[in-house]
This record gives structure tokens, sequence and C-alpha cells, in this order.
């Protein structure tokens, strides 16, 4: 089937729309000019229509989140934030944007702790304390001001045209929608049929986000001090919730400056804090070093305990010194200095796995700071090799769980990435310290991990992933399947994963991903093994020897690259 939209007061933007079967595996694309690759198929193929107008990497990843926030309502949106990072190809140049969600002004250290100083159960997930001051609309524009080259209404109008229009339901947002059970009644109304969720294959519209939509495409300032604005504060107002227009006005997206460190042959940059995910990526890498992880074999037993006792040691030192740099001190050039990683790496024991990891020791990294669930992900190329790595989220699936009233605007529960008490777990299962305790206009830490890689001063590979916790070590080893075992995008983005994060003490490894024998060798070295389904839903683009490039998205989700 063949579907054409067309928006006649903005740009008429023509985008071929085929059915994509569930069971269309390993979705692999190859192209000498531009490439998307996303979530969802609808949002590639606005994105590429949009390179294909002429529009570069920034017009194409903005058309594309804004098409994610439509058709992924449960994992990221317009309500919510995240990073970008940008790579000008021109000048080998690389930039970060911050477009993080931050803590209300009204927001304090024990908002969600009971008068006995215990934990309020789902307070900081579920409803309108959940929600911190969102960001991407800000972040978008910022970018697009400064790098874009079409008109924003242009790049704004399918969004638009697909939350008017509609688009079939998909089997991943009828179980999200089946998992969220909604007791806000806007939401209720927009995603449900009189609670009932949709079903694969109905066409799901709404109205309310595409008249928003409408008017950020004339003015984007309407979502912090205009109409947009003043809506989602009366629903705030009216539940309970802390956001005012003064949270609103004062937001600002941020540019910092990308991590960056070397591995091998490659240059790999990704984003610094308030994000987790740049510095431990690096760390993790460090710590692996030089040792020939091609000659032990891939998912070798030698191979797997090397990463996993690193990822011990990054997490570690994750709960304990990562934060928003605006309220603490991070040593970020420290943790991510070769010379800490080998202090760091004479901890591992090559036969056994550690049954304690401690967080680097202070005056170590003092001194060499003196020396020197639900989420999304989208990857873009244009025929300049200019490169987006973006991810952004509403955290949890349909974030809050609420939509501001006549908004259609889902809602982030972000306020739940904050360490709400001393050593008391996240959704996913993460503890923090005092460096991640709320406060009025904070970011809370996150583990996005958007990463762009180059060598010999051009583009290598752009990659990232969703996941929460899982983000950093899927992205890790995504890459080490491409520059280390020498895989194609494709089977690099599907291979099977493990992830460890230090607390609690378990090693999560994909169900059916790994030879028994591997596990009990695992097993026997002492790591706490949790098999689970799969999870992740990763993207990435590699350049390769001839200049061409070649995109996949994660056969686990619904995602595809689209090139031209």
């Amino acid at each position: 089937m063949i579907k054409r939209f067309f928006f006649p007061s903005l740009v008429a933007i023509s985008i071929v729309v085929a059915p994509i079967a569930r069971s269309q595996s390993f979705p692999l694309d190859r192209t000498k000019q531009g490439m998307v690759a996303s979530a969802h198929p609808l949002a590639s193929q606005v994105g590429l229509e949009i390179l294909k107008q002429g529009g570069n990497a920034i017009d194409a990843a903005v058309a594309t989140t804004l098409a994610i926030s439509v058709v992924e309502p449960f994992s990221a949106g317009i309500g919510g934030g995240g990073f970008m990072l940008f790579y000008q190809a021109q000048n080998n140049e690389m930039k970060a944007l911050d477009f993080r969600e931050r803590a209300p002004i009204k927001a304090t250290q024990n908002l969600y702790l009971d008068a006995q100083g215990k934990v309020r159960p789902n307070a900081s997930t579920d409803g309108y304390l959940a929600v911190a001051t969102p960001g991407t609309i800000a972040g978008l524009y910022q970018a697009h001001q400064q790098y874009g080259k079409l008109p924003w209404k242009t790049v704004v109008a399918p969004a638009i045209e697909l939350a008017k229009t509609g688009f079939p339901v998909s089997h991943r947002l009828t179980e999200a929608t089946e998992a969220r059970k909604f007791q806000n009644a806007e939401a209720r109304k927009i995603f449900t049929h009189n609670g009932k969720p949709y079903q694969p294959g109905e066409i799901l519209k709404q109205p309310e986000l595409a008249a928003t939509l409408s008017e950020i495409a004339l003015d984007p300032n309407q979502f912090y001090q205009g109409n947009v604005a003043q809506a989602i504060v009366k629903d705030m107002r009216a539940n309970n919730g802390l956001i005012t227009l003064e949270d609103l006005k004062q937001y600002r997206p941020t540019w910092r400056t990308p991590v960056c460190g070397n591995f091998r042959q490659t240059r790999v940059c990704s984003m610094p804090p308030p994000s987790s995910g740049g510095v431990h990526l690096l760390q993790i890498l460090n710590l692996i070093g030089d040792s020939d992880l091609k000659s032990m074999g891939w998912h070798n037993p030698n191979a797997l305990h090397l990463l996993i006792e690193s990822m011990r040691i990054a997490y570690a030192d994750r709960a304990t010194y990562l934060g928003d740099p605006d309220f603490v001190k991070v040593p970020v050039s420290a943790l991510i200095s070769p010379d800490y990683a080998k202090i760091r790496r004479r901890e591992i024991d090559p036969k056994k796995a550690a049954t304690q990891v401690k967080p680097g020791d202070p005056a170590v990294l003092q001194n060499l700071s003196r020396e020197s669930t639900e989420t999304s992900h989208l990857t873009i190329v244009d025929r300049d090799r200019n490169a987006v790595s973006l991810t952004f989220t509403i955290n949890l699936g349909f974030g809050a769980g609420i939509v501001a009233q006549g908004t259609g605007i889902v809602l982030n529960n972000e306020m739940d990435d904050f360490a709400i008490a001393p050593n008391t777990p996240n959704a996913f299962g993460l503890v923090g310290g005092q460096a991640n305790a709320i406060a009025p206009r904070k970011i809370p830490l996150s583990s996005m991990t958007p990463t762009i890689i180059t060598e010999n001063g051009k583009l290598r590979m752009a990659v990232g992933a969703p996941g929460g916790s899982t983000i950093i070590t899927t992205v890790l080893q995504t890459i080490l399947n491409v520059l280390v075992y020498d895989m194609d995008a494709r089977r690099a983005i599907a291979a099977s994963r493990i992830h460890h994060q230090w607390q609690p003490d378990r090693l999560m490894v994909e169900q059916w991903g790994f030879d028994p024998l591997t596990i009990e060798e695992l097993k026997r070295r002492g790591h706490q093994i949790q098999q689970r389904e799969k999870w992740g839903n990763a993207n990435a683009i590699v350049v390769l020897p001839d200049g061409s490039i070649e995109g996949a998205a994660d056969p686990r989700g619904e995602g595809v690259a689209s090139g031209y």
C-alpha cells in the first residue's frame, strides 16, 4: 500500500509508506548518499524524505525526532528531553547538545519521602510529581537555528500530518499500552477505546498533538511561553504538579564539550555529564585497552569476563561521581584517562569474578584530574557525511502516564532518574548518591550514550541505543562488534548482549544468545547470571572503506535504516 502525505500550508513532502511485516528481520541498507536509522519505519521515511529535499543531518534529525514523538508515544516525545551529538564533516568538529529535562524550581531533595523518611512507592514514576521540565522542543529548535538548512516549518510538517491523519498501530504500541493501564483520563481518551488498547493495524489519530505541533511550527516558543505552556501549567496546577510557567520560561538547552578518547585507530566521542554514557563508555574501552579480544574470539569466556569486570568498575564510579556538572564537580578527565584505567585494571582477576568492587580512590581521581526502559534513538548521515546521533526519552513507558489536558503531550517521569534517597534503586535498578540528589533546576543523571566515531579525520560510525541502564553496554558491544570483530552493521546490532551495572550484583545475559558451555564457565568464575529476554533497540550507521554507508536498526524493535 502506498500513502502520500501533503502539507499544503507548509511545504509539500511525499512520503511513501510501505507496510512493514513484523517478521521482517535484520533491516539493513547500503547507499552512497544519505541514511536515517530510527526505531520506527515511518520516522525513518520522514527523515529520508527531508534528506532527499536537500536537508542536512540536522534537518532530518529534527523531522525524525518529531515523527517518533507521534508514532512512538510510549518511548519518547516532546514532553521529554535528550542529548544530541553532531559531527560536522567539513571541519572534522564534534558538538554535543544537552536538552535534558530539569527538576522544577519547587523540587526538594526529600520530595519523594514520607514523614518517616521512607520512599513513597511510585511517587517518582507515576503522576504529576514525577514530571521534570521538558527540553525536547528547545533543543531541536536550537540545533536547527544554528545548523539547519530547510525552514523550521518544513521539518515539523511531517509530524503534524502523522498526528492529524493517523498511522497504523504497531504491536509494540499495543503492548506498551496494555502494560501502562492509564489512570489519567486524558491519556486514556487518546490511547485507548474506553480503556481498551488500540490493536495492531488500527489507525491512531492525535488531533490535540497535531494542533500543538502546528503552533510549535509557527513559533517554538509557544511550548515555553505561549498557549502550549499555559495549558501545561494549568494542568499541573489542577493536579498538584510542580512545573510552573517560570520553569518553562527559564529552560535553556546547553551546548557542551563532547567527551572523546582514542580506541585503537579510532577517535570515539560521546555525551559528557549530565549524561554518564560517554564517560563510562570511554572508561570501559580504556579498561579493555589493547587486550586482543579478536584473538580470544567473539563471546569467548575470557573476553566476556574482561568486559563484565570492566562494566562493574565503571558503574561503581558512575554511582559515586556522576551528576549534573552545574551542581557537582565531576572528575571527567580522570575517569576517562588511560592512566586511571591502568590502575583499575589491576583489580581485575582474569579467572574470578570480583566479590566486591569499590568506586575509584578520590585522591587518585583528583590527582589525575589535575593532569588533564523506554527511550528512543536515531542515527543520521547526510550526503556530506555530517552525522547526528540523538537519544531522547520520556523515561518509562508513556512517561508519567499522563497527558497535559488539551495538548496531546505525553509528559515524562524523568524525576525518577535522580537519586530519590541514598542507595535507593531507581526503576532501572541504578543507585546513586549525593552527586545525583534532587535540587531545583538540576538535571538528573542519564545513561544516554549517543556516540560518533571518526578515523583519520573522517566519519567511521554513528551509534546509539535506548534501554535505561543498559544503554552504555549496548553501545559498547555494538562498537566492539564493528571495530574489533569486523561485523557489518546488521550483525553488530543483532548480536546477543550482556550487561552488568555493579549493583545489583548480577550478570544479565540474553536468553538463547550464548552457548551453554560459555554460561557454565562464567558461572564457574563466580558470575551470578540472570538470563533475560531481549533488551535494547539500537541503531547504527557505518562508513565502509569505499565511502558508502551501511545502516541497521535493531531486529528487537520495529525500526529500519532507510537510505537513498
